[in-house]
Formats: structure tokens, sequence, C-alpha cells
């Protein structure tokens, strides 16, 4: 029982000591600089309990190549990360994200399917070949211009007001389930 306790009494202090990966020097060093990291700048990681209860975060603009340790950042429910040199974005682990602003990166790849909360997506200018949104039923602005992508279900966003998605390779889109839709724009497509 005694040692029960002693491990209760000293789990905090292990919790508080956790810290996560974040292999990008511009992305560590904004963390940093906002109080959200170690202490020790280039060392590679934050402190878990520094960023588990962050709730907006913009990094948009800082030459960033790499969001490693993004998954930490429980809490998350603005990210902005526009305009970087991102190749990918995983936002999995970030279940309470409602808005994602990752415009004018390199993206190829970008799964949101366990981002049920998100109202807003906006990932135009980016190297996107796909995008599934099926799972995003409350979207209300879908920015997808700018792209790569052929096909789109936009069918379950019954909520989409705005969508952009200009400057593609869509042969067909069907929003005849998007009544609330107020802004289509989609020239520039097949």
């Amino acid at each position: 029982m005694k040692k029960l306790l002693i491990i209760l009494l000293c789990l905090p202090i292990v919790v508080l000591a956790q810290q996560t990966y974040v292999p990008d020097n511009n992305f560590e060093a904004y963390l940093e600089a906002n109080g959200m990291g170690n202490g020790i700048l280039y060392d590679d990681s934050v402190l878990i309990s520094n960023i588990f209860m962050v709730t907006n975060l913009d990094v948009s603009n800082q030459n960033i190549s790499d969001l490693t340790g993004i998954e930490e950042f429980y809490s998350l429910e603005y990210l902005y990360c526009y305009s970087n040199q991102l190749i990918s974005l995983d936002v999995s682990n970030n279940i309470f994200l409602g808005y994602l602003d990752c415009a004018n990166n390199n993206i190829s790849s970008l799964d949101v399917s366990q981002n049920n909360s998100l109202t807003g997506l906006y990932c135009s200018n980016n190297q996107l070949t796909t995008l599934d949104v099926s799972n995003n039923i409350l979207l209300e602005g879908l920015n997808i211009s700018n792209n790569l992508i052929s096909s789109i279900d936009v069918s379950q966003n019954i909520h989409l007001h705005w969508f952009p998605c200009e400057n593609n390779f869509l042969t067909t889109i069907d929003v005849s389930n998007n009544t609330l839709l107020k802004t289509f724009v989609c020239f520039n497509n097949q």
C-alpha cells in the first residue's frame, strides 16, 4: 500500500517532466520564445506540460518544414500554420481541432478524418491530390483552391456555406446536399 501511495504522489512530477520531440529548429524556437518550451533552445524537445492545454497556436510565416510535436497539443482548437515549408501535417491526435489553416505550403497529404470538430479547413495552395472530408460534418468553410485534387465528396458537409475549389483537376462535383452554400468558386477545373 505504501508503494502505491508513493507512486501516486510522484506521478504528477513524472508527467510534468515529460517532453515531446520537436525536430524542426524554427518550430522549437517559436515554442521556446513563446513560453512553451523547456528552456533549452535547439535540444529538439519541449515540455508536454507547457503545450498540453494550448488551444490556439499561430506558427504562420515561420519557415517551418516539420510540425512534429503538434500531436502533443492535445487541447488545440485553432491551428494557423500557413505560409511555411510543410510537406506533411499530422493532426490526427488533435481531436478538438475546430479550425485549421495550412494554406501556402507544399503539403501532399492531409488526413482530417479524426478531426470531427472542424468547422473551418483552409488548405489552398498546396500539393494535395485527394482530401477526404466525409467525417467533417460540421464544416462551414472549406478552401481547397490551387491544389491537384481530381475529386472530392462534400455530400456529408451539409453546413458548408463557403467552398472555393478553383484551380484543381475536378471533373465533376455534386453540391446538391449543400443547401447552405453561399460562396462556391469552381473555375479552372476539368
